[in-house]
């Protein structure tokens, strides 16, 4: 392994640890350096050969959480191209990424609304980048103009975020519950977008 490689294995692992150290009660911004040194199993000093500082690997976290989740996504809509239900698919693809990820998903969810301006910024354009990504897909998909397709994107990402969070620390049973609920909601924002495209034609 060159030194090139074991640059980007150590910043990778520095990451790693960052994750491992969030669960439900632990948010970034109680994280401290050295903790995420002592994971990662370097000295402290050597954190700064990858990040300047605690706020840019906290930064990249979110780039990391909101990378992994769209990326799902497009997957589940290679899925739904091979047959099957759009939102079903979907909606079982995002629980399952919580259920697998849930550190990714609470960094998301606490930092849309936390103390670090420059952390907002960065999930709102996470955020951003998920809705037009579904918007494009519903102007394909459903044949509706882009206005409309952008505010449904935006209805279906906002509830479906909803559920996630609700979905965070519910029982087996109770998440299918959700997950069910939540598939409905969508078919109602989807069929509305619909109906209000063909009333609105010019």
């Amino acid at each position: 392994m060159n030194r090139q490689q074991q640059k980007q294995e150590t910043r990778q692992r520095i990451i790693a640890a960052a994750f491992a150290l969030l669960d439900d009660n632990k948010s970034f911004t109680s994280i401290s350096l050295r903790e995420v040194a002592r994971e990662a199993n370097i000295a402290p000093t050597s954190f700064y050969r990858h990040f300047t500082d605690i706020n840019e690997l906290g930064l990249t976290l979110v780039d990391e959480s909101g990378l992994a989740l769209r990326q799902l996504m497009r997957q589940a809509r290679k899925r739904i191209s091979s047959g099957g239900s759009i939102i079903t698919i979907s909606v079982d693809t995002f629980m399952e990424f919580i259920l697998q990820n849930p550190n990714l998903f609470r960094l998301l969810l606490r930092e849309h609304t936390g103390t670090s301006s420059s952390f907002r910024a960065a999930v709102m354009r996470e955020i951003r980048h998920f809705t037009k990504e579904l918007s494009d897909y519903i102007v394909l998909r459903l044949n509706v103009p882009t206005y409309i397709a952008s505010l449904q994107a935006e209805a279906m990402v906002k509830l479906v975020f909803n559920a996630g969070a609700e979905a965070l620390d519910a029982n087996s049973v109770d998440i299918k519950d959700i997950a069910d609920r939540v598939k409905v909601q969508l078919r109602f924002i989807q069929f509305g977008a619909i109906q209000y495209a063909a009333l609105n034609k010019t």
